[in-house]
């Protein structure tokens, strides 16, 4: 089995193994954090453990815990709590449970010594008799200044990773899978990454099942990371995904253009609903790993992290939705390049960048907006209109810019090689082409 894991291996599309690629480095590290991560998913229903693993084993851009690690590395060794934060990861063991397996119930056969399955009959314990020791996180309250003998700055280079941040880097793509098995069920989307989507190959029922799986295993293991703000930076990232959901299905209504037939309010919600899908989880999963690190409130290095992941999410979404635009096939048909069908948006009554603009240049492109595309032949007019716009073009140079803020925020971070893999990502989110 374990031979059949490395094979399957996706391969990584935002960096190669080049020494001239400033992501080279973390090669190593994606790929022990791919391996460790399917033993997370496993269940004792041999269907949910195929299922949770299905989008785990398909080509991914990796991009969310790539910004994990690399914020890791570049600020690790910054924040006055690095010290303790170092010596607690020593001998740590972020898959003990917290409390009694027994009492957890979650079976999962690659952790046999840590899981239990249900019994009939539940035993009261002694309380002296824990076999699930305490957190060794809780012991020792911050120390803004390191004794003697603790860790250093000097001691410890920006290549370093503490196991938490591993794990961190593990949970937040755990997040955005289980979001795309719910967002393909609400889609009806028949591809993902080049193959048959879990709603598909599984039905709808089973994949909006094993999404929350998925959540459940990653709420387990940000508990065993031990620090409540990180808890709440990540859980509440799970609702903005939510709300951005519902904030997409929003009707956009003639009544939002403003003068000159401006799309401000439809350009406002555009916006915040990007943010809330994709950007969220970039940025609290970067500012989440500082944290991790040791920086505490008052650092600067945590506002940096979180600044840099919004405006590249941002960025990041808005490229995305040129690709659509960009794609060859007709719509609604598979397109090999993007690993999904082209022309989706449309398809799905989505008003995204490009249209928004084209909106400002023809105006009868906001009566297809306000009907979602749902009429004869609006989708192949809107596709029409956005291709006769500049708004392919006007959204790549505001994806741009985006971009250029992300990597302005970087000019207080300390030089290291993980600096200039942030900076070299910013480049490589704008550059892509799927």
């Amino acid at each position: 089995m374990h031979k059949r894991i490395i094979r399957l291996l996706p391969r990584h599309r935002l960096y190669s193994s080049s020494s001239n690629d400033p992501l080279a480095h973390l090669t190593p590290h994606l790929k022990t954090l791919r391996t460790t991560l399917l033993p997370l998913l496993t269940s004792g229903n041999p269907t949910l453990s195929e299922l949770t693993k299905y989008y785990f084993l398909h080509p991914s851009k990796h991009i969310r815990p790539v910004i994990v690690l690399l914020f890791s590395q570049a600020t690790n060794g910054l924040g006055r709590s690095w010290p303790r934060k170092l010596l607690e990861s020593k001998d740590l063991d972020l898959d003990r449970p917290l409390t009694r397996p027994d009492v957890l119930n979650d079976w999962n056969p690659a952790m046999q010594g840590s899981t239990r399955e249900f019994e009939d009959v539940f035993l009261v314990k002694p309380s002296t008799a824990h076999t699930y020791p305490p957190s060794p996180r809780s012991h020792s309250p911050p120390s803004s200044t390191p004794s003697p003998s603790s860790p250093t700055l000097s001691d410890h280079h920006h290549e370093h990773l503490l196991p938490t941040q591993l794990r961190l880097a593990q949970i937040v793509e755990m997040l955005h899978t289980a979001s795309l098995l719910h967002d393909d069920v609400i889609d009806a989307s028949p591809l993902r990454r080049g193959a048959p989507s879990a709603p598909s190959k599984f039905g709808s029922k089973l994949s909006v099942l094993g999404g929350n799986f998925i959540l459940g295993r990653a709420s387990t293991a940000l508990a065993r990371l031990g620090d409540a703000e990180v808890t709440q930076l990540i859980a509440s990232v799970i609702s903005n995904l939510v709300e951005g959901e519902i904030l997409q299905m929003r009707d956009v209504k003639d009544k939002d253009v403003g003068v000159e037939g401006k799309t401000k309010n439809a350009w406002t919600v555009y916006l915040q609903k990007t943010y809330l899908k994709t950007a969220s989880l970039m940025a609290k999963g970067a500012r989440s790993a500082v944290v991790l690190g040791g920086c505490e409130e008052g650092e600067v290095w945590k506002d940096i992290a979180y600044a840099y992941g919004r405006n590249l999410g941002i960025a990041f979404q808005l490229i995305d939705d040129i690709l659509d635009y960009e794609s060859t096939s007709t719509p609604g048909s598979a397109d090999l390049t993007l690993g999904k069908p082209g022309g989706a948006d449309l398809q799905l009554g989505l008003a995204t960048g490009p249209a928004l603009y084209a909106w400002e240049e023809f105006p009868e492109m906001g009566e297809l907006i306000g009907r979602k595309f749902e009429g004869p032949g609006d989708v192949e007019m809107a596709r029409s209109l956005v291709h006769r716009s500049s708004g392919v073009h006007r959204t790549k140079l505001l994806a741009k810019e985006f971009a250029e803020k992300a990597k302005e925020v970087l000019d207080e971070l300390p030089e290291s090689v993980a600096k200039n893999g942030l900076v070299a990502l910013t480049e490589k989110v704008v550059g892509r082409r799927s």
